[in-house]
C-alpha cells in the first residue's frame, strides 16, 4: 500500500484501533503507547515541526524575468512597481498556465522554480510561511503567489515580508498599505497578514540604536495599516542569540514592543547556541515558553503608554546622529573592511564547518556582502562587540553634552523601550574586554591600520561613560548582580583562550598548514562563544 502522507487519515487509524480495543476490553494497552502516540501526532503530526521556506525578492524577480524574457513579454525585471503588480494581478486572476516546463533558465533561476517544485510536493504539513528576505515592495509578495499557482502549491502557503534594511524599514507601512490596498490579495489572505522585520541586517547596515528605533516605528506602521484594512496583524521578530542581532532576555524585549503591535499573536526566532540555553533540557523550555505566554498576556491586555512626543523627537535625533556615526566608520573610512579583516578570525571564520549558510551572500564584496552571523561572531571573538554600541556613545554623548542629559535619564526610567535598549547596550559593554582588543591589533593588524583599532577603542570608552551617566550607575550592570558576577567569573577562563587564539591566528595566516592548528582555532572559538553566550 502506499505510504500515509495525511496526519488526518493516520490519526483515523489510530483512533480506529484505541476504541477497538476499549470495546474488546483492552483499555489499559490503547491507553498506553498507542495514546501516547496519538497526542504526539495531534501536535507535532507528521512532520514534527513545519519548516518556512525563505528566498530573497531578487531571485524572485529574475525567474519572473526569465519567464517574461522567453515568452516576449518583455523584461519583467526593467518594469515599473505599477507594471508589475499590474501583471501579476492579471495572471493571477486568470486562469491560463504560464510556465512553459521546458523553459530554458540558469542555475540560480532553476533552483528557484525547483523550490516551488518540491514545496507542491511535500504538501500542506510539512511547511509552514514562504519568508521574502530583503522585501521592498508589494510585487515581491505577489510573485511569490503567483510561483506558488503556477507550480500547483495547493493550498499555498502564507506570504511573509521580511524588511530588514534601514531603508525597507522606513517605508514598511507604506508598502503594506499599497499591498493590502490589491482587492485580490486582501481577499486571498483570509483576514490575516503575517510581517516578519529584521533585526540583524537591519543593525548591520544603521548600528543597534538607529535600528532599534526604526524597528520601534516599522512596528507601529505595520500595525496602523493592517487595522486600516480591517486585517489581523501577526509580527514576526527576527532576532538572533547576540544583541548585536536583537538578542536579549525575552521578556523585557516583548514588553518593550510598541503599544498595539502585540494583540495575543507574536512569532520569534530562536537560533544558534540559544535553542539550547532556552529549550536543551524539558525544564529549562517549560519555563522559556512560560515566559513567552505571560509576556505575550501582558503586552496584549496591559500595554505600555505611548511615548510622549519629546522622547519620539529625542529618538529621532539619536537615531540620526548614531547612524552618521556608524556608517562615518563602518562604510565610509577606508581603513575599515581590511582592519576587519585582519583584526578579527572573520575570514577564518568562513573556513570552518561551524554555519548553516555561506557566510557571504556573494563570494565578493565588503561587509555589506557579509551575513550578520558571521559580522557579529567576528566581533564577539575579539572582545571587542564592536556592532552593538557603535554610534551608542555619539549619540548620547552629543545630547549629554548639550545639557540634555535629565532628559535621558527620564526616558530610561519611565520608557521601556528606551530602558531595555540601553539595559542591552550595557550589558555588551560590561562582557567587552578593551585590553583583549588591543591584543588582537597588536599581533595581527599591520601598523598603518592600528590607529584605526585605538579610535574604536577610544569610542568604546566613550559608550562606557556615558551609558553610567544616564543609567546613575557606578559600574556596569550593577543592577544585575547575577550577571555581573557571571562576567566576573567567567572572564579569568576566557581571557587565556583569547590569548591562545591571537597567537593560533597568527602561525595559521604566516602558513602553517598544520591540520592540528585548524582544530586548536575551532576549540577557541567554541571556547569563547561559550564562555561569552549571545553569540548566535
Amino acid at each position: 500500500p502506499d505510504a500515509i502522507g495525511d496526519g488526518k487519515v493516520l490519526f483515523d487509524a489510530l483512533l480506529l484501533m484505541h476504541r477497538s480495543l476499549h470495546a474488546s476490553g483492552a483499555g489499559g494497552v490503547a491507553d498506553g503507547r498507542l495514546l501516547d502516540c496519538m497526542r504526539r501526532l495531534s501536535c507535532f503530526g507528521l512532520s514534527l515541526v513545519r519548516l518556512d521556506v525563505r528566498q530573497e525578492s531578487t531571485r524572485h524577480t529574475e525567474a519572473l524575468a526569465t519567464l517574461t524574457r522567453f515568452l516576449g513579454l518583455g523584461d519583467y525585471a526593467a518594469w515599473d512597481e505599477a507594471r508589475k503588480q499590474a501583471f501579476l494581478v492579471a495572471e493571477l486572476l486568470g486562469k491560463r498556465p504560464l510556465m512553459p516546463r521546458d523553459m530554458p533558465c540558469d542555475d540560480a533561476v532553476r533552483d528557484v522554480y525547483d523550490t516551488f517544485k518540491t514545496m507542491a510536493e511535500l504538501g500542506p504539513q510539512s511547511l509552514g510561511a514562504y519568508v521574502i528576505s530583503m522585501a521592498r515592495a508589494p510585487s515581491d509578495v505577489l510573485a511569490v503567489e503567483l510561483l506558488q499557482r503556477e507550480f500547483g502549491v495547493h493550498p499555498p502557503l502564507r506570504v511573509v515580508p521580511l524588511f530588514e534594511t534601514l531603508e525597507d524599514l522606513n517605508s514598511a507601512g507604506a508598502t503594506v498599505t499599497q499591498l493590502l490596498a490589491n482587492g485580490w490579495y486582501r481577499g486571498h489572505i483570509n483576514g490575516r497578514q503575517e510581517v516578519m522585520i529584521g533585526y540583524s541586517d537591519s543593525a548591520k547596515d544603521a548600528g543597534r540604536l538607529t535600528a532599534s528605533w526604526a524597528l520601534y516605528k516599522a512596528q507601529e506602521d505595520v500595525v496602523a495599516a493592517c487595522r486600516a484594512h480591517n486585517i489581523q496583524p501577526t509580527l514576526f521578530h527576527g532576532r538572533g542569540g547576540s544583541v548585536g542581532r536583537g538578542g536579549g532576555p525575552t521578556y523585557l524585549a516583548i514588553l518593550s514592543q510598541p503599544p498595539g503591535s502585540i494583540s495575543g499573536t507574536i512569532r520569534v526566532t530562536e537560533q544558534g547556541e540559544m535553542i539550547q540555553a532556552k529549550f536543551g533540557l524539558p525544564g529549562i523550555a517549560h519555563r522559556t515558553l512560560e515566559l513567552y505566554a505571560t509576556a505575550t498576556l501582558s503586552a496584549s491586555l496591559l500595554p505600555p503608554k505611548s511615548p510622549n512626543p519629546a522622547w519620539r523627537a529625542a529618538m529621532d535625533e539619536l537615531s540620526r546622529v548614531a547612524c552618521d556615526a556608524y556608517r562615518s566608520v563602518v562604510k565610509t573610512d577606508e581603513r575599515f573592511v581590511p582592519y576587519f579583516r585582519q583584526a578579527t578570525p572573520e575570514l577564518e571564520l568562513a573556513q570552518l564547518n561551524i554555519g548553516s549558510r555561506p557566510a557571504r551572500r556573494k563570494p565578493a564584496g565588503g561587509v555589506e556582502s557579509l551575513r550578520a552571523i558571521p559580522w557579529v561572531f567576528a566581533w564577539t571573538q575579539t572582545r571587542q562587540l564592536l556592532p552593538a554600541w557603535l554610534g551608542v556613545g555619539e549619540a548620547l554623548g552629543a545630547m549629554v553634552d548639550q545639557g540634555r542629559g535629565g532628559l535621558l535619564e527620564e526616558m530610561y526610567r519611565d520608557w521601556p523601550f528606551f530602558q531595555s535598549t540601553v539595559d542591552l547596550v550595557e550589558m555588551v559593554l560590561a562582557k567587552a574586554e578593551p585590553r583583549i582588543a588591543a591584543q588582537y591589533d597588536k599581533r595581527l593588524v599591520e601598523p598603518g591600520l592600528r590607529p584605526l583599532g585605538q579610535e574604536l577603542l577610544g569610542r568604546l570608552e566613550r559608550a562606557n561613560a556615558v551609558i553610567l551617566k544616564i543609567t546613575g550607575h557606578t559600574r556596569l550592570v550593577e543592577n544585575n548582580p547575577v550577571l555581573r558576577r557571571s562576567i566576573d567569573v567567567r572572564n579569568p577562563y576566557v581571557d587565556p583562550i583569547n590569548l591562545m587564539q591571537v597567537e593560533l591566528l597568527c602561525r595559521v595566516r604566516q602558513g602553517a598548514a598544520d591540520p592540528i592548528l585548524k582544530d586548536a582555532l575551532l576549540i577557541s572559538i567554541n571556547g569563547i562563544a561559550a564562555g561569552l553566550r549571545n553569540t548566535g
